[in-house]
């Protein structure tokens, strides 16, 4: 039975089939009709949380009721989707994280060859700089001025007084994960407490990779490219909600990377998605094994797979140089997984500066593509987590008081010793005896004796925090003890999630377990995942574990198509009518039009949390504009992190995002002459197609009559 559910423009909605003819009042939303569905799959829906709040009910509120479902709610069909030809010449990724930044590419011609960027000027002594600090300054009239350790630098060059005026941004990705309400005029706050709006914090630092980027592309090509010929990839935590995800893209817009009008140019990675593809290439020299079972060194390999010598050769010496950016993958799966059987698992824990996302996959041989078998999962167990405890060490010792006023009155010597802080963190290791010394900046040390009329040394010795030295040298020493303190607290959450997911019927029995970020570069982090699961499953750390995700992100722009399987993080649906039922229904949702008595607030669902949902799988609704001459539809999209609800009035179902159909000026008929002989126009069905198997929810619309396909979008930023 095809089913017509007319939809909306201000106060009616009329829904139509060959059964029914219903009358039901509405405010602001569209109808549906479904067209082309399956019956539903009883084991299809689940999702990960988001912040939620009630919405009143339209039964009530009669402003967000919407459709009537007519036909049970379809599973998402599948459309194969062929793997094509990357139709770019180059793909660019660029890997935007919370304490640091930095971007790759390939040319699709020489795909197996993944170029790192330029080293970057500037750094600290003993670390390595293979990304730049995600750090952001504007002048003090809110111009661009510089990025990573160039702005750095420039700002711990800057007069006190002076600094003030500036806008120093540092680790402002997480606000945008931390933000429920993330719109376009959310804002950020620099170091100095002045407000910018964040969509344009984020598009300057991604216009300066887009600028940096594409020179150096230029220099390694040999031919001109336009910029239509690029693929651009921007890594986002796959923890992020839809709203973050849309976020980025428009930011992306905004600094130039691509038009609006060929979004299919720019593609959303999900860290430990990428993470994960590029492990998929790893040898066995490639990685480091913590297991504490015993570790065999040399696996039986596959000689009857062929493998090209002289590629062989090729890669052994670009390995060799030191100062090489260019890395060469295989052009299947790498020796690591020859132990790996059909149906095995392996999980990727993506630890870094702000985020820590857990993704379980599966590998499916021979063709090497990637099955997601639980919903990402994680949360904010960064290693900001470490600095944050560092600086409430630095509150209790000195007062919080006294530190929230350095902060705003010595903005960047502020940054200077949370800089200090970083460099020691990171030689922290659990076997270490001797103290870590961070030197206290002299402003720090001077502004404190006139705060406070006496000595940081006095401070300390008041505070009774035995695990804080104080040098003469002028440097705070932190004992092992202290650095236990930091640690602990972020590490422990980050254990205790891995722990929890590994008991999950779908994980169990896991053989991997893969450590990425880098935060997973951190002795103190590795060591206490080597002691809580190095009996239960492999742990493999890769080389440049700091790389992982920006080489994956290049593999994944070359090859879309390579995680074959996802699964849905949130149920997603829309607000239904249906004939109220007696008993059944409560009276509250009782709604009564001409004479007909409808249950509003129904949750009808696209898809389902923890739903399996394959690439080119789509969900199709149809609907019919109420009225000739109508120009849109507009239909209010909800989400829960359960499956267990039935009405979107329901705790934890919250509104997050609009469908908008802008319809095209129908076509006359064959033959149509106008006036009284044309008769009643056709009633026009515009299908939408909505896509959840990739890394963003996408939706296309055609008009059916006339086949002409219709704008269709899908926005979460705009509640």
């Amino acid at each position: 039975m095809i089913i017509c559910i007319t939809a909306v423009f201000s106060t009616d909605i009329v829904f139509h089939s060959s059964r029914y003819h219903r009358f039901v009042s509405l405010q602001t939303l569209a109808p549906v009709k479904m067209a082309d569905v399956l019956q539903p799959d009883s084991n299809s829906l689940q999702i990960p949380s988001e912040n939620v709040s009630t919405p009143s009910s339209p039964a009530t509120a009669r402003n967000d009721c919407s459709i009537t479902p007519l036909t049970p709610s379809p599973s998402p069909r599948v459309e194969v989707r062929p793997r094509m030809a990357c139709p770019f010449s180059v793909v660019i990724a660029i890997d935007f994280g919370t304490t640091s930044s930095g971007y790759a590419f390939s040319f699709t011609q020489d795909s197996e060859a993944i170029h790192m960027m330029k080293r970057w000027e500037g750094g600290d002594p003993g670390v390595a700089n293979q990304k730049s600090p995600t750090c952001l300054l504007l002048t003090p009239e809110l111009r661009f001025h510089s990025f990573g350790f160039a702005a750095r630098d420039f700002y711990h060059d800057l007069d006190p007084e002076e600094a003030r005026h500036w806008l120093y941004f540092d680790k402002f990705k997480m606000k945008i994960h931390s933000t429920s309400d993330l719109t376009m005029e959310t804002e950020l706050e620099a170091v100095n407490g002045q407000k910018v709006r964040a969509i344009d914090v984020f598009a300057h630092a991604l216009r300066f990779f887009r600028e940096h980027a594409l020179k150096e592309v230029k220099d390694q090509s040999s031919s001109v490219l336009e910029g239509d010929e690029i693929r651009w990839v921007i890594t986002v935590p796959a923890v992020w909600r839809q709203p973050a995800k849309q976020f980025m893209r428009e930011a992306a817009y905004l600094a130039g990377l691509v038009s609006p009008d060929c979004p299919e140019q720019l593609l959303i990675a999900l860290e430990p998605e990428a993470a994960s593809i590029y492990c998929r290439k790893l040898r066995l020299h490639q990685v480091i094994d913590l297991s504490m079972q015993p570790i065999t060194n040399g696996l039986e390999l596959d000689v009857s797979r062929p493998f090209d010598s002289s590629f062989r050769q090729a890669r052994e010496q670009l390995r060799r140089s030191r100062h090489s950016r260019t890395f060469l993958v295989e052009s299947g799966t790498g020796e690591l997984w020859s132990e790996l059987q059909t149906g095995d698992r392996y999980v990727v824990a993506d630890c870094g500066g702000g985020t820590v996302d857990l993704t379980v996959h599966q590998i499916e041989q021979p063709q090497g593509t990637l099955k997601e078998l639980y919903k990402a999962s994680g949360g904010p167990y960064g290693a900001v987590g470490v600095d944050l405890a560092f600086e409430a060490m630095l509150c209790q010792i000195f007062g919080e008081d006294f530190i929230q006023s350095f902060k705003a009155k010595r903005p960047a010597a502020w940054v200077d010793l949370m800089i200090a802080f970083e460099a020691r963190k990171r030689t922290a290791s659990p076997g270490r005896t001797n103290a870590l010394n961070i030197s206290l900046p002299f402003s720090f040390i001077d502004y404190y004796k006139r705060h406070r009329g006496q000595s940081v040394e006095a401070a300390l010795r008041r505070s009774n925090m035995n695990i804080v030295k104080w040098s003469s040298q002028g440097m705070l020493r932190l004992t092992q003890e202290a650095m236990n303190e930091l640690f602990q607290p972020t590490i422990s959450k980050i254990v205790k999630h891995i722990e929890e997911l590994m008991t999950k019927p779908e994980v169990r029995g896991v053989r991997f377990l893969f450590l990425v970020g880098g935060f997973a570069e951190s002795p103190m982090l590795q060591k206490a995942v080597q002691k809580a699961l190095g009996r239960t499953c492999r742990i493999i750390i890769p080389h440049d574990v700091g790389l992982t995700i920006l080489k994956g992100a290049v593999l994944f722009g070359l090859d879309p198509t390579v995680v074959r399987v996802r699964r849905c993080p949130l149920t997603y649906g829309v607000g239904v009518l249906n004939r109220f039922v007696e008993g059944r229904h409560p009276r509250d949702k009782l709604l009564i039009k001409d004479g007909r008595e409808w249950c509003t607030d129904i949750l009808d669902r696209f898809v389902s949390v923890d739903q399996s949902v394959a690439l080119g799988e789509v969900v199709r609704r149809s609907y019919t504009p109420a009225r000739l001459g109508q120009r849109k539809i507009i239909i209010n999209i909800y989400c829960t992190a359960t499956d267990d609800v039935t009405y979107i009035s329901d705790p934890g179902v919250r509104k997050c995002g609009t469908i908008t159909l802008d319809l095209p000026e129908p076509l006359p008929p064959p033959g149509a002459v106008g006036g009284a002989g044309a008769g009643t126009p056709e009633r026009r069905e515009i299908r939408a197609t909505m896509q959840f198997g990739d890394t963003e929810i996408k939706v296309t619309a055609v008009d059916v009559m006339s086949n002409r396909s219709v704008r269709a979008s899908i926005d979460f930023l705009s509640n």
